[in-house]
């Protein structure tokens, strides 16, 4: 990897750092552009290259997941959750909810609390990074903890998405 190369990855993220942080804040382009010593258009272009997503979609998605947290681990309204994850609008929340999960945050909640955290998963101080058994084909999942939700939390939401080794729900 070059240095211009490097360089350019660790201003990308200092930025999702920065918008991890205060991903419920208003945040603006020009701001993250600040942080990376580059213009907002370039930013822009970087980001989407260095992490396959646009800023803006990057912190749409980081506040859906955090609200699928809260859905299913308080009782609070979803207007209430809305704008503590940083949206300003419930219609512009449910739509990209409904976008990015495939229901709406109302049937996100009905699915109750969420499940245990299983105890195959261990904590390794010195490493976000885990592996899980997949059992049948004898690999391994990463299990990538992100501060919202783990792999396997992602296997729960997602259910599409969960790897056929793991069978059916």
């Amino acid at each position: 990897m070059s240095r211009g190369t490097e360089e350019s990855n660790r201003r990308m993220l200092r930025v999702r750092d920065a918008m991890d942080r205060t991903y419920a804040q208003p945040l603006d382009i020009a701001s993250l552009a600040r942080i990376a010593c580059l213009s907002p258009t370039h930013l822009i272009r970087t980001f989407r290259a260095t992490f396959g997503e646009t800023p803006h979609r990057y912190l749409q998605r980081r506040r859906v997941e955090r609200a699928m947290y809260l859905l299913r681990a308080t009782d609070r309204s979803v207007t209430d959750i809305c704008l503590d994850v940083g949206f300003t609008s419930l219609g512009t929340f449910s739509r990209t909810f409904a976008g990015i999960v495939g229901e709406p945050p109302s049937a996100h909640r009905c699915r109750g609390p969420l499940p245990d955290v299983p105890t195959c998963f261990t904590i390794n101080p010195a490493s976000v990074t885990t592996t899980v058994s997949t059992g049948g084909n004898g690999g391994y999942v990463p299990a990538v903890t992100d501060g919202f939700v783990s792999s396997w939390a992602t296997a729960v939401a997602f259910p599409a998405s969960r790897p056929a080794a793991w069978g059916s729900s």
